[in-house]
C-alpha cells in the first residue's frame, strides 16, 4: 500500500511541529544563523561563577529545544517513506548540525569537572540550581571519565560519524534487503518485516516454514555487510571505553544511566535460576501442538487455535482504552487525544520504517509509529508504545526541560506496564475457556520473549564486545557460533534448532544501542510487580505509579522506580517475574 492510499485519520499529524516543509526549513535555517552568529566562548573559563554558569545552562537547554523541533519533523518525515530523498538529507543535515553545535558547548563538562568539588557540591545545594543538581552530581561523579576540552571537542564533532553504523542498518534493513515473495492465505505476496510476524502465526507449517526460510535467506545474502557493519558498531564502542577510561563497554552503558551493575547482575543470575521453567514451556509447546519436531519458525505459533484477537485498528484501539482503566479516568482520557489529535501513524506502507516506537520533544505532544495489522500482537503494541507516548506526556508535563527526559533503563516499564494489565483485563472478562488459554498462552510468550529473549539478547551483546575487547575480531562465522549455543541455552532440547537461526542477530536493530535491551527485562520485571501492587492495593498504588511516570529525570532511575515500589537493586522483583512466569505455565496447564 502506498502512503496516498491511507486515510488522514489513520497518519500522524506533523502540522504540530511545523506546518510545511517550507516553514522546517527556514526555522533550520534560522537556528544555523543564529548558532554561526553566536560566541559560545563567552562562558569558556568562567563556570566558576555561579551566574555565567546559570545563564550557560540556559543557553544550551533553549539552543536544545529549539533544534529538537527541526530533528523531530526530519526524523518522522524520513521514517513515513525511506525512499524519499529529501527527507533523508533532511534527516542528515540535522544530525550533522548537532554534532556541530554541541560540539561548541564540549568545554562545559570538562571545566565543571575540573572545578574544586566544594563549588561544585555548593551548587548542587543552590535552591538556584534545581533544575540542574541532578546534572551536576552526575558530573561530579564522572571526573573519572571525563577527557580535556580539546578532546571532548574532537568527540563530539565526530558523533556524526560514529553513529552511522545504525544508519547503514537501517537502510538496508528497511530500504534494501529486497525481501522475495512468498505464499500467505493462498496467495503470492511480497514479503515484508510487519507481514513476517503474522506468516509466523500461521497455522500451516509449510507457510512457516517457507517465510522462515527466505526471510532469513535475505539476511543470509547480506551478511558479510551486516557483520561488518554491527562489528564496526562495537569497535566504536570499544573506542569510546578506552578513550573514557572504563574497563568495559557495559560498565560505560550502565554508568552513562547511573544504574548500579548488580541490577544486571539480578537479571542474569534469575534469569539462569528460572531456565528450567522455560525448557518446560517449550517441551509443553512441543506436547500441545502434537508435533514430532518443533522448529524455530514455530515458536510463535499460538497453542490455542481460532482465538486470536482480531480487530480494526479503532475497536483494537478502544479496547486498549478499557483496559486501562485501574489507570483512571485521566489516562484513558489522554489515550483518547492520543487517537482523536493524529499523535499516531497507524498503517504499513511501501517505504516506511518497520516496527513501532514512540517518539517525543518538550514543545510538542509525543508521536507513535505503528504498522498496524488485525492481531492480538498488535493491539498489545497499541497498548505498548501508548504507554511510552503517555510516560513522556507526564514527564514533560510535570517536569523542566532538564529533567523531562527519562533514561532508556525506565523506558520499557511504562509501556509493558499498559501491556500486563490489557492481558489481566482480557482474562478477567471472558469465561471463554479457550481465549483464557490463549490469553494464558499469550503472557507466557511475552514474559519469554520480552525477558528471557531480550536477556539472550543482552548475553550476546555482553559476548560479543567481551571478545572485541580481547582483540577478537568478529566475524560472520564467530557471530553465528555464539548466537547458535545461545539459542539452545535458552531453549533447552524441545526445540529443533534450526541452522538458519543463527543469522537472528543480524537482524536485531536494538544492537546498535548497545546494552539496551536488557532493559526490556528488567522492564517487564518491574511492571509485574507494579502492576500486582496497582491490582491489590488499588488508588494509593496508582498515586505513586503516576509519581513514578511524572518524574523523567529528576534523579538516578533506580530511586525513580523505587517510587513506585520497585527495588531493582534487590532479588525480590526479579523472583516476584520469575514466579509469575511459573504460576502462569502451572494455570495453563490446569486447563489443558
Amino acid at each position: 500500500m502506498e502512503r496516498k492510499d491511507i486515510a488522514q485519520a489513520l497518519k500522524w499529524n506533523l502540522t504540530d511541529i511545523f506546518l510545511s516543509d517550507k516553514a522546517w526549513k527556514e526555522e533550520f535555517k534560522q537556528i544555523e544563523r543564529e548558532c554561526e552568529a553566536f560566541d559560545f566562548t563567552i562562558y569558556k573559563g568562567k563556570l566558576g561563577d555561579k551566574q555565567m554558569l546559570l545563564e550557560c545552562l540556559r543557553v544550551i537547554d533553549a539552543i536544545s529545544r529549539n533544534i529538537e523541533k527541526v530533528y523531530l519533523y526530519a526524523h518522522l518525515r524520513h521514517d513515513e517513506d525511506m525512499r524519499i530523498s529529501k527527507y533523508t538529507s533532511a534527516h542528515a543535515q540535522v544530525g550533522a548540525m548537532i554534532s556541530k553545535i554541541f560540539a561548541e558547548f564540549s568545554f562545559v563538562e570538562p571545566e565543571l569537572t575540573a572545578l574544586d568539588d566544594g563549588v561544585l557540591q555548593q551548587f548542587i545545594a543552590d535552591p538556584d540550581f534545581a533544575e540542574y543538581d541532578y546534572k551536576l552530581r552526575k558530573i561530579a561523579g564522572a571526573k573519572a571519565h571525563v577527557l580535556s576540552e580539546a578532546e571532548e571537542k574532537i568527540l563530539m564533532l565526530g558523533g556524526d560519524v560514529m553513529g552511522d553504523f545504525q544508519s547503514v542498518f537501517n537502510m538496508l534493513n528497511n530500504a534494501n534487503l529486497n525481501l522475495p515473495k512468498a505464499t500467505l492465505n493462498g496467495e503470492e505476496v511480497q514479503m515484508s518485516h510487519g507481514l513476517y510476524g503474522v506468516a509466523l502465526r500461521d497455522r500451516d507449517p509449510a507457510v512457516r516454514k517457507e517465510w522462515f526460510e527466505k526471510y532469513y535467506g535475505a539476511y543470509e545474502k547480506v551478511i558479510d555487510t551486516l557483520a561488518q557493519t554491527y562489528y564496526s558498531n562495537v569497535k566504536k564502542n570499544v573506542f569510546y571505553k578506552t578513550v573514557r577510561r572504563y574497563d568495559s563497554c557495559m560498565a560505560m552503558a550502565m554508568d552513562g544511566e547511573d544504574v548500579d551493575p548488580i541490577v544486571y547482575e539480578n537479571l542474569i543470575k534469575a534469569v539462569h535460576e528460572a531456565l528450567p521453567s522455560v525448557h518446560e514451556y517449550i517441551s509443553l509447546r512441543k506436547q500441545v501442538l502434537n508435533i514430532e519436531e518443533q522448529h524455530m519458525y514455530d515458536v510463535y505459533l499460538p497453542l490455542v487455535a481460532n482465538a486470536d484477537i482480531k480487530l480494526p485498528f479503532e475497536e483494537a484501539y478502544q479496547l486498549v482504552i478499557d483496559g486501562l482503566a485501574p489507570l483512571g479516568e485521566e489516562y484513558q482520557n489522554l489515550l483518547r487525544r492520543g487517537r482523536n489529535e493524529g499523535w499516531i501513524d497507524v498503517c504499513e506502507s511501501e517505504g516506511k520504517r518497520c516496527g513501532a516506537y514512540s517518539a517525543g520533544i518538550y514543545d510538542v505532544h509525543p508521536y507513535v509509529l505503528l504498522n498496524y495489522q488485525e492481531t492480538t500482537n498488535d493491539i498489545f503494541t497499541i497498548a505498548h508504545e501508548m504507554g511510552h507516548a503517555l510516560h513522556t506526556y507526564k514527564s514533560q508535563e510535570t517536569q523542566p526541560y532538564s529533567k523531562a527526559d527519562y533514561t532508556i533503563f525506565l523506558a520499557e516499564i511504562a509501556s509493558t506496564v499498559n501491556e500486563v494489565l490489557l492481558l489481566k483485563h482480557l482474562y478477567k472478562n471472558t469465561e471463554d475457556k479457550n481465549l483464557k488459554k490463549y490469553l494464558l498462552n499469550y503472557y507466557m510468550d511475552t514474559i519469554r520473549a520480552t525477558l528471557f529473549r531480550q536477556a539472550q539478547f543482552a548475553e550476546f551483546e555482553q559476548i560479543a564486545h567481551a571478545k572485541a575487547e580481547a582483540g577478537e575480531a568478529l566475524t560472520k562465522e564467530s557471530l553465528n557460533e555464539v548466537y547458535y549455543q545461545l539459542n539452545k541455552d535458552y531453549f533447552g532440547d524441545g526445540m529443533v534448532q534450526d541452522e538458519q537461526i543463527a543469522y537472528e542477530w543480524a537482524r536485531i536493530p536494538h544492537f546498535y544501542s548497545a546494552f539496551y535491551v536488557y532493559k526490556y527485562a528488567t522492564g517487564i520485571i518491574s511492571a509485574i510487580s507494579i502492576v500486582k501492587r496497582i491490582l491489590t492495593e488499588g488508588k494509593p498504588a496508582v498515586d505513586d505509579y503516576f509519581n513514578f511516570l511524572s518524574s523523567g529525570g529528576c534523579t538516578d532511575p533506580v530511586s525513580i522506580l523505587k517510587q513506585a515500589g520497585v527495588d531493582l537493586t534487590t532479588d525480590a522483583p526479579f523472583k516476584a517475574a520469575m514466579e509469575e512466569f511459573k504460576n502462569t505455565l502451572e494455570e495453563f496447564k490446569a486447563l489443558l
